[in-house]
This record gives C-alpha cells, sequence and structure tokens, in this order.
C-alpha cells in the first residue's frame, strides 16, 4: 500500500521545508520500476498525466519549477516504434543521443534518458522554445522479468523550463544585429591611416618633438629624397664623362 499522497489534483504539494529534487538513478529504480511492475511507490509524489495532452505551460504544477509526471507512450504508426508527441500548439522533438543510467553500486545500466526539446508550430517547420523534458525509460530486462499487463510503455517525465542566461542574451542581440546588417545596411568602414599618410608630406619634426614616430618616418623620408638626388646627379655626371 503506498504512503501519504503529496498530490492533489495533479498537483505536487509538500510541507513547507521539503523539496523534491531526485537524482536519475533514483527516480528510475525508486520510482518508475517500481511504477512498471505495479509494486509501491516510496511515496505518491508524481502524478500520473498524458504530457501530450497538454501544452507545457498548460501542465499541471508551478511551471517555474520542475514538473514530475508517469506518462505512457502512444505509438504514431502501428507497425513502429516511433512515439507521437505532438500536443495542441507544437510538438516534442528529441535532440542528442540518449543517455545511459546506471547504478551507482553494481554499475549496472538501469534505464535510459532521453532529452526532448518543445517546438511551436507544426513540424518540421516549428519555432524552438525554451522547454525541455528529459524521459525515463526501464533498460531492457530480461523475458523472465517482463513487466506486467504491458506496462513497459511507461516513462517518466521531468520538464522544465530553460533559462536564458545574460551571456546567451548578449549573443542573440549580437545574432539579431548581425541579420540587420545582412538586411540592407552597409556597414560603416573607417580609414585610421589617412591622417598619418598626410603626416608625411609635412616638414620634419624637430628633435625635441615629442612624436618620436612622426621624427622618424619623416627623416627617413628625407633620407631617401637625398639618396635618390645624390643617385640622380651621380649618374647624370657618369654620362657627361663618358666619351
Amino acid at each position: 500500500m503506498e504512503k501519504m499522497s503529496f498530490v492533489k489534483n495533479g498537483v505536487l504539494r509538500l510541507p513547507p521545508g521539503f523539496r523534491f529534487h531526485p537524482t536519475d538513478e533514483e527516480l528510475v529504480v525508486q520510482y518508475l520500476k517500481r511504477k512498471v511492475f505495479s509494486c509501491p511507490l516510496p511515496a505518491s509524489i508524481i502524478p500520473d498525466f498524458d504530457v501530450c495532452k497538454s501544452d507545457p505551460w498548460d501542465l499541471p504544477g508551478d511551471w517555474e519549477q520542475e514538473r514530475y509526471f508517469f506518462s505512457t507512450r502512444e505509438v504514431k504508426y502501428p507497425n513502429g516504434n516511433r512515439s507521437s508527441r505532438a500536443t495542441g500548439s507544437g510538438y516534442w522533438k528529441a535532440t542528442g543521443i540518449d543517455k545511459q543510467i546506471a547504478s551507482c553500486r553494481g554499475r549496472q545500466l538501469v534505464g535510459m534518458k532521453k532529452t526532448l526539446v518543445f517546438y511551436k508550430g507544426k513540424a518540421p517547420h516549428g519555432s524552438r522554445t525554451d522547454w525541455i523534458m528529459h524521459e525515463y525509460r526501464l533498460a531492457n530486462a530480461p523475458t523472465s522479468l517482463q513487466p506486467p499487463n504491458n506496462n513497459e510503455n511507461w516513462v517518466l517525465c521531468r520538464i522544465f523550463l530553460k533559462k536564458r542566461t545574460a551571456k546567451k542574451e548578449d549573443e542573440t542581440t549580437e545574432m539579431n544585429r548581425g541579420a540587420s546588417l545582412g538586411n540592407g545596411t552597409k556597414p560603416v568602414f573607417y580609414d585610421f591611416l589617412a591622417r598619418e599618410r598626410a603626416d608625411l608630406n609635412l616638414a620634419p619634426a624637430s628633435s625635441s618633438s615629442g612624436s618620436s614616430g612622426v621624427t622618424v618616418l619623416s627623416s627617413n623620408h628625407q633620407t631617401s629624397d637625398d639618396h635618390e638626388e645624390s643617385s640622380s646627379c651621380s649618374s647624370f655626371t657618369t654620362l657627361r664623362r663618358k666619351p
């Protein structure tokens, strides 16, 4: 027989000071496995609810906190194993690869965790949201340990709203700013060397001048000119002396 129930009208209500933050192993072994094999649960703290019958923001409970549900997987096609995860306003889409959940003591594989993201609209052109779902299922058990009454369709879902950090918001702003430049707005380029080119044509500064860079450039320029003049004069003299 199950212990005291902390769920009322599908909403989790714990006494003040209590929090429900189980690990992945605890969710699989202590709750999902007991649910699948019709064993007593540690506490009636996770309600039964079909998560695909409602949008994530309409599910029971406080949407600003993590919410847990026992749900069943519905097959999308009669002859396939693909689950149907469409809701009224969108659909849940799997992302990445499934994560293996092992027992801490025996290092035995006990379950799998699938990560899904909610998209608004119709597939495959939906818009991504910040709603995340972790779907837990049991690992494949031997034939002798098959769940009774086709309970293998039970899964445990953890749904939460991912909070954006200030860094990600800044990156989004920069991406939008870059997109606006591609919509006909031309970037402005500044020629920072224009003033330096103009300074090269000025008279050489004195040694007491504070700008050593301009003095060196002007001095080099003058030396180069003197070298060119000396070379031209030498060439002219050589031509005159040639018989």
